[in-house]
């Protein structure tokens, strides 16, 4: 059985997407058990996940948590299951997760930031 193959997520995705570095805490359980914490940031969130560099090494179907603020500072906690794992520089790995529970703190982190990056945009004029 080849396990070189990627399924291909792409032609599934119907989420918005928007390129944002938005600061967060990820935390998992390592295959000993042992609690891990990694402060990281986004490369890219969506309405039904994130993708972010991770020094913690993860496996696709970990649980891991994932803490991050509104842009009132309002803090958002999800919890999200790794999809897919890719190499990134200095060896770590960009980790692409989906939003499990509760999705609607995700959706509305999103719509947050994307109101607050347009309202942003609006205030040069």
């Amino acid at each position: 059985m080849a396990t070189t193959m990627q399924p291909h997520f792409e032609e599934k995705r119907f989420a918005l997407r928007m390129a944002l570095r938005l600061p967060v805490v990820v935390s998992g359980r390592a295959e000993d058990g042992a609690a891990w914490s990694e402060p990281t940031e986004t490369d890219d969130i969506s309405t039904l996940g994130a993708l972010f560099q991770l020094n913690q090494k993860v496996n696709q179907g970990d649980v891991l948590y994932i803490r991050s603020h509104r842009p009132d500072g309002v803090p958002v906690e999800v919890k999200a299951q790794v999809m897919r794992i890719a190499p990134a520089n200095y060896g770590t790995s960009r980790v692409g997760v989906s939003i499990t529970d509760p999705k609607e703190s995700w959706l509305r982190l999103f719509v947050a930031w994307v109101a607050d990056d347009n309202a942003m945009d609006g205030s040069e004029e």
